[in-house]
């Protein structure tokens, strides 16, 4: 890196807000928006060596533009996937054991019983009833 970059780089920390946009609108061409201290100084940073190494963003802009407008493409069109054997979020599953009732919610990345997580409900039914058992043959979600 150059002496005289560094020496402009290490500047902007201490450059007044009048300086800072003012520079800003040399770089930039245009009237600086309403960022925060911090900010403009990242962002004058980067124009700073932008200039210095003769690189053209505006190109990269285009390609990452063009990259974003292909993905949501794909995410519109794809088609959401269900997991048969998970109810939807939100449901409240309950189940007797042992005379005593037992509530789960559904989330959206797994269970809730009695204020703990859990990834899987075989996990629960394992914690009730002490012995392995399929999650939703416990709770009647699948036909043994």
């Amino acid at each position: 890196m150059d002496t005289s970059l560094l020496a402009q780089l290490a500047a902007l920390p201490e450059m007044e807000a009048t300086e800072m946009k003012a520079l800003w609108k040399r770089l930039y061409q245009k009237p600086p928006p309403p960022f925060n201290r911090s900010n403009y100084i990242k962002r004058l940073a980067y124009r700073i060596q932008e200039l210095a190494y003769r690189v053209d963003s505006r190109k990269l802009e285009k390609r990452l533009e063009l990259y974003a407008r292909q993905r949501m493409d794909q995410r519109c069109n794809a088609k959401p996937k269900r997991i048969m054997d998970r109810p939807i979020t939100g449901t409240r599953l309950m189940r007797e054991y042992c005379g005593e009732e037992h509530h789960v919610m559904v989330l959206a990345h797994g269970f809730e019983y009695r204020g703990k997580r859990y990834k899987s409900l075989s996990a629960i039914a394992r914690s009730i009833t002490g012995t392995q058992w399929s999650g939703p043959l416990f709770f009647g979600l699948k036909r043994s």
